[in-house]
């Protein structure tokens, strides 16, 4: 199989680029800068620059002849949410995306690819307390999940040529980034603890189980719209805070109030002091297997390899 990554120099994109790899697929990397994707992925990948965002679509030669994109694109999230920085996080999605979407449809049919697998987000649902939420749950109104529903409505443009899976990603436990890493050092030193009360569920899962399930996405001619991209085991922000706290071997008391996020973060505090209990029903319905299902031997496995 021949697939376009977009963000392919990330954290995850480099994941996916190697999972790809190692089963035989060919990969065209698609990235801001393609001498940075050269020298992040080696000569193993097609690599063409994009920037984003643009008005422009990707080179064709990027696209044409592909059997699927991957679509990475998107800011980080987890930064203080400035005008500017929302900008940026809902553009680099929202316009990025649009901009794929017409380069693929503009593809001659038996030169477009077959599958689009765009990446999406739980905070699409917005804040929903305890409540189980599956796939038909409704968006939520602030301002995180306006972005994923528009994020989404672009890449659905597509869904009229090409079959379109949306992967409502939650946390992703990696053991180069992201929201862990950010945790590890207070509970490394013992000062972790609960967040805002600790009540709040985390739509964690482990990073192998994203490759999985963007892998399971492409293969699957069933796998299309919205599927919940979290383990099948949600905790409290309370009970994952305990849990990483024993695989770490150090007290996880101390709370943390809400109040001290809104200082540190303004508005982004808002998806570590809310959160989402995500079923991942269209993958249960589907047949996936969860290769971390658990949290504690999740993070386990997370912290071996980051050590």
């Amino acid at each position: 199989m021949r697939v376009a990554v977009t963000g392919a120099t990330g954290v995850l994109g480099r994941a996916l680029v190697d999972a790809l790899l190692a089963r035989g697929d060919e990969v065209v990397a698609l990235s801001r800068d393609a001498d940075r994707a050269r020298q992040a992925l080696g000569d193993r990948v097609e690599a063409h620059a994009w920037p984003i965002p643009s008005d422009a679509p990707p080179p064709e030669d990027a696209l044409a002849g592909a059997d699927a994109v991957v679509n990475l694109l998107g800011e980080p999230v987890a930064q203080r949410w400035s005008t500017e920085a929302k900008d940026r996080i809902r553009d680099s999605r929202v316009a990025g995306t649009h901009s794929l979407v017409q380069g693929l449809l503009a593809l001659v049919p038996d030169r477009r690819p077959r599958t689009l697998v765009s990446q999406s987000a739980s905070g699409y649902y917005g804040p929903h307390g305890d409540e189980p939420l599956t796939e038909d749950a409704p968006a939520g109104s602030d301002f995180l999940a306006g972005v994923v529903v528009a994020w989404e409505r672009e890449a659905l443009v597509a869904a009229s040529d090409l079959r379109v899976a949306l992967t409502r990603t939650g946390v992703v436990l990696s053991p180069d980034g992201g929201a862990l890493a950010k945790m590890l050092p207070f509970f490394r030193l013992g000062i972790g603890g609960p967040v805002a009360g600790g009540r709040q569920y985390v739509p964690w899962v482990h990073l192998d189980d994203v490759l999985g399930v963007l892998l399971f996405s492409l293969d699957n001619p069933q796998a299309s719209g919205p599927i919940n991209l979290a383990a099948p085991d949600p905790v409290s922000n309370a009970d994952f805070s305990r849990a990483l706290g024993r695989v770490l071997t150090r007290p996880a008391v101390l709370p943390v109030p809400a109040f001290a996020l809104r200082l540190l973060y303004g508005d982004m505090a808002e998806i570590v002091t809310t959160g989402q209990r995500l079923v991942p029903a269209r993958l249960e319905q589907l047949g996936y297997q969860f290769r971390q299902p658990k949290l504690e031997p999740a993070l386990r496995d997370v912290l071996k390899r980051s050590s």
